[in-house]
């Protein structure tokens, strides 16, 4: 009797002990709901990946079977270089376009779909400062990268991409997921690496923004999302 009474007390005393804990768990919880954007889909970052890579597989093909890029390269001999308008046919950009607006759509979809389950919404206070805080970055990189496609210098875009980028993500770190913040450190490793390399711009370009964004993607959807999507399944089961 004594023992079934001891572990009585035991058990009442380690609930009680649970509660604060619980409670300070909600609380945190409530204040980075309040202060990140934490619907970011780990799923966003494996289709954004995917679409780089297939980029990459296109821009490749162009490199390889067309001459466009041997006439604009004999164009930049010139002393004046490339206009931006000239650049504008070049199928390169026409994939790099693309493959943006691809991953886009892609990222926002299935970011929306895990906002509607976390009944977050996707439009507020903080997601607006986390697209202030990456498109200054990118809206700047954005500029010098216009600059050296117009000055012909074609080996430094693919680096510039992954540094500006990284800039990006560690600056819009503290209003999301902070693991993003790794993922941009990468890229900037990354890009800095690239500029040793120059001429294997593509390569560095399809690792950082293909292979990386998977891996990152991944990691991030298995721990945040696969216990969630565990336990929908489970329920929908029983029910």
């Amino acid at each position: 009797m004594n023992i079934f009474v001891y572990f009585e007390f035991q058990s009442a005393f380690m609930t009680d002990q649970n509660h604060p804990l619980e409670t300070l768990a909600d609380i945190k919880q409530m204040m980075e709901r309040s202060s990140r954007f934490i619907s970011l889909s780990g799923l966003s970052g494996v289709a954004a990946g995917a679409c780089a890579l297939v980029g990459a597989w296109f821009a490749n093909n162009i490199i390889t079977n067309t001459n466009r890029l041997a006439d604009y390269k004999q164009t930049l001999r010139d002393e004046d270089g490339i206009s931006l308008r000239e650049y504008v046919g070049n199928p390169l950009l026409h994939v790099a376009f693309f493959t943006f607006i691809a991953a886009i759509i892609l990222a926002f979809i299935f970011t929306y779909i895990r906002s509607r389950k976390n009944n977050v919404p996707i439009w507020g206070k903080t997601s607006r400062r986390l697209l202030l805080n990456i498109c200054i970055p990118l809206g700047v990189g954005g500029v010098y990268l216009l600059k050296l496609m117009e000055a012909g210098t074609y080996g430094l875009i693919a680096p510039g991409c992954l540094i500006f980028y990284g800039l990006a993500l560690v600056n819009a770190a503290k209003y999301t997921l902070s693991e993003v913040r790794y993922l941009g450190y990468c890229m900037l490793l990354l890009g800095l690496i690239n500029l040793l390399y120059v001429g294997y711009g593509l390569y560095f370009w399809a690792l950082g923004f293909g292979v990386l964004h998977i891996i990152y993607g991944t990691a991030m959807w298995w721990k945040y999302e696969r216990t969630t999507a565990a336990t929908q399944n489970r329920e929908r089961v029983d029910n």
